[in-house]
């Protein structure tokens, strides 16, 4: 029952923080919960992440698709400061969200830690809710840095 009462939690402050992402998201997970099987809710939570990825790298490709993003463009993208610092910024997010996977999988302890300041970030500064991946991979990167320096 709690769980039904943390995610209404959640949607709601969904709704009050006009966040229509972690909305939906919240629905579609109650709705699992509610109509599914534990099964269907677990397979959604094992595999959900990597359909997201395919649909926003997807997404992100469309504009190379319509033409709107052309080799020219990307060549041209290498040129200019912020192209720069936007292809390293690219890679340290996806070095960082694949550091994330397997601490997650490692230390299940730090989700929570990971879905509560990702939550905080959607609802007080009007973040997107990509973050609790890249988040987990800063947090590697941390406690690599700690680690080091022990």
């Amino acid at each position: 029952m709690s769980e039904y009462l943390t995610l209404g939690a959640v949607l709601i402050l969904g709704v009050i923080g006009h966040n229509m992402t972690v909305v939906y998201a919240a629905l579609i997970v109650l709705a699992i919960k509610f109509f599914g099987t534990s099964e269907m809710l677990n397979y959604f939570g094992s595999h959900g992440l990597n359909f997201g990825i395919i649909i926003l790298t997807a997404a992100i490709l469309v504009p190379i698709a319509n033409g709107t993003v052309t080799i020219s463009t990307i060549i041209n993208s290498f040129k200019t400061p912020i192209g720069i610092v936007a292809v390293i910024a690219g890679l340290l997010a996806a070095i960082s969200g694949g550091l994330g996977v397997p601490l997650m999988q490692e230390n299940p302890n730090v989700i929570p830690a990971l879905i509560v300041g990702t939550m905080a970030g959607v609802f007080f500064f009007k973040g997107i809710a990509v973050g609790p991946l890249i988040a987990a991979g800063f947090t590697y990167f941390v406690m690599a840095l700690f680690e080091y320096f022990k």
